[in-house]
């Protein structure tokens, strides 16, 4: 349920505790209907707005509704996602997060953080080479079948035959006005990978994620980027509970 259904259900249940109040009290019932309202309506609609504060500004659940962050989270696990952390600081590398993608979809995504603001990225050989470095990627299904780079202030990837340029027309790539240098990731722009790195909609295909502002280009270029929270833990099935 999203927090605007639930709000809708706690209105819903106000009307009627406000409806059963108004009633004329009937000769006799020494005002029932007002008691009876209280008694029944009445914790309803505290927790229910009680619940509406946590899942808008502290934390909500999110349901895996497909494979690619396999074999970190399997399909149909259910998670507690943080929406308060982010408040503070921005995400930090190998953080597991829950965000609006620039393609049109009804749902968030999740993915891992990649690559943050000012960094270096390619991928070679199957391996990320973060600000130089080669990554340790214990959590990856298998290794990326393609090949990435970050330079001439845009996203290029190669599946073996010849790079190609991620076009802004299909995917969220500032201009290059907006970046810092021409091989950085640039400002509130991020690199999101799937763990599942063959079979995940993510980065490689559609550009960057964004922590603030609007997407620059691409299918919804013009509206508001962000992050839904930070997942941190898997609390069903009860098998696979455990913290992220």
């Amino acid at each position: 349920m999203t927090p605007y259904e639930l709000l809708a259900v706690v209105a819903v249940i106000g009307v009627a505790r406000a409806i059963l109040s108004l009633r004329p009290v009937v000769a006799g019932s020494s005002g029932r209907s007002t008691a009876i309202a209280r008694e029944f309506l009445d914790p309803f609609i505290i927790a229910g707005i009680a619940a509406w504060v946590l899942i808008t500004f502290v934390a909500r659940t999110y349901y895996i509704p497909s494979g690619s962050m396999l074999p970190t989270l399997q399909i149909h696990d259910v998670l507690l996602v943080d929406k308060f952390e982010y408040r503070f600081h921005r995400p930090n590398e190998g953080d597991i997060v829950v965000f609006p993608p620039p393609v049109p979809t009804p749902d968030d995504f999740i993915k891992r953080v990649i690559g943050r603001p000012g960094d270096t990225l390619r991928i070679a050989g199957g391996t990320v080479y973060l600000n130089g470095k080669p990554l340790a990627e214990p959590y990856v299904a298998e290794k990326p079948a393609y090949s990435l780079e970050i330079r001439n202030y845009g996203i290029y990837v190669s599946y073996g035959a010849g790079w190609q340029r991620i076009e802004p027309a299909d995917a969220n790539v500032p201009p290059a006005s907006q970046w810092s240098a021409p091989d950085r990731i640039p400002a509130h722009c991020y690199i999101m990978l799937g763990d599942n790195r063959n079979d995940s909609e993510d980065s490689h295909i559609w550009g960057f994620a964004q922590d603030s502002g609007r997407f620059e280009s691409g299918s919804r270029a013009g509206t508001p980027g962000g992050f839904t929270g930070r997942a941190f833990l898997i609390f069903w099935p009860p098998s696979q509970a455990k913290i992220l």
